[in-house]
């Protein structure tokens, strides 16, 4: 490694002796993703890239909450596609089932205010913000000790309920991304008049890039299509895998970070 190589590996778990530790080989997928990042163009080179990703779970009682169908899919592969790119990249996650992308660090989180301490340390360091995680906008004012039962009334128990804080306007709102030093971009999930709707968020927003997809059609799944707007206009990514989607918002990014520092 000092004389240059590049070394892969080693991997942690179970050993043919017997114990766990580091020792074993990288698996064929980890090498393949290696190989990938290393080829790869790093128009991201220098930068440090922190993606949310996933729902939020707000929590009602100690066993239920209330969530919603994202994946996590999109923001992940975002993470990945950055780190190809040649970017340092920090990957916040609420609760998902998804393996973390090679040479990326991952902070789980639940709750949207967990996300949001966790986002707004992390951007002190970052110099581009994507905000991919679909973010609950409300929770449950008052969370239960202990589980809510039944009572044989045969009324539903009434909840009260307060808005979440909006991750992606604080930190968009923030001193260091009203001087230029973090670019941020948000993400909407929408139900219908996508492009209006997503007009709207970015001014609320106050971002420079606000990208777009029904939500619906894309929850759960490997596929997407997204709009992206921004002061050029609308450009449309039209439906392909997540994972190549991802690698061209990262290309589109990368060039709109390096015009603002030409």
């Amino acid at each position: 490694a000092e004389d240059g190589a590049v070394v892969l590996g080693v991997a942690r778990g179970d050993q043919a002796c017997g114990e766990f530790g580091h020792g074993r080989m990288l698996e064929a997928s980890e090498l393949l993703e290696e190989l990938i990042a290393y080829l790869a163009p790093k128009p991201l080179l220098g930068q440090r890239v922190l993606v949310t990703a996933g729902p939020t779970f707000e929590a009602i009682d100690p066993v239920r909450g209330i969530t919603n169908l994202s994946s996590g899919k999109m923001g992940f592969a975002i993470a990945r596609a950055a780190r190809e790119a040649g970017a340092d990249v920090t990957l916040i996650a609420g609760p998902v089932h998804l393996p973390t992308p090679r040479g990326v660090q991952r902070i789980d989180v639940d709750s949207a205010s967990n996300m949001l301490s966790a986002a707004t340390q992390r951007a002190q360091s970052a110099t581009i913000f994507i905000a991919t995680a679909a973010v609950a906008d409300w929770r449950p004012a008052q969370a239960a000790d202990h589980k809510i039962k039944k009572d044989g009334s045969g009324e539903a128990r009434q909840l009260s309920f307060v808005e979440n804080p909006d991750i992606l306007a604080e930190i968009a709102h923030s001193p260091r991304a009203q001087s230029g030093e973090l670019y941020c971009v948000g993400f909407a999930a929408e139900s219908e008049n996508l492009e209006a709707n997503a007009q709207a968020k970015r001014a609320r927003k106050g971002v420079p890039l606000l990208v777009a997809n029904i939500g619906p059609a894309t929850f759960g799944r490997d596929d997407n299509a997204l709009l992206l707007v921004d002061d050029e206009g609308v450009l449309e990514l039209p439906h392909a895998s997540k994972r190549v989607l991802a690698q061209q918002l990262i290309a589109e990014i990368a060039r709109r970070v390096s015009g603002l520092e030409a």
